[in-house]
């Protein structure tokens, strides 16, 4: 039941960003739009992480490793694309499929790690 609250919140996380995004174009360049919906859904992700899907108190503790887990995803993210592509030649507009198959598990662990430690 967590890892389906866990999909939940990545799809309203992922609509949030994106439409926010949408609206901070209208006033911002691109990068910098993009930019600060990044650090928002870390912070939207974290709450409903903390929140919904595992149902924790925030913590200063949770809240400081919560972005590590991004980074760790994103590194390994990187690595399944890069063998997908470069060794196991794999398309690279279906590598990223690969990747998601792999990172979105990946990452269910490492918020898991982070709220139940």
């Amino acid at each position: 039941m967590r890892f389906k609250r866990f999909l939940i919140s990545g799809a309203i996380n992922t609509l949030s960003t994106y439409i926010l995004y949408l609206c901070l174009l209208k006033f911002l360049p691109y990068a910098w739009a993009y930019s600060v919906t990044y650090a928002a859904g870390i912070a939207l992700g974290y709450l409903l992480s903390a929140k919904w899907v595992f149902r924790k108190s925030l913590s200063l503790r949770t809240a400081a490793r919560y972005p590590l887990a991004y980074l760790i995803n994103y590194a390994l993210g990187l690595g399944i694309l890069r063998l997908c592509v470069d060794i196991l030649h794999v398309p690279a507009q279906i590598a990223p499929l690969i990747v998601i198959c792999v990172t979105v598990p990946a990452m269910f662990i490492f918020t898991r790690a982070i709220f139940n430690d």
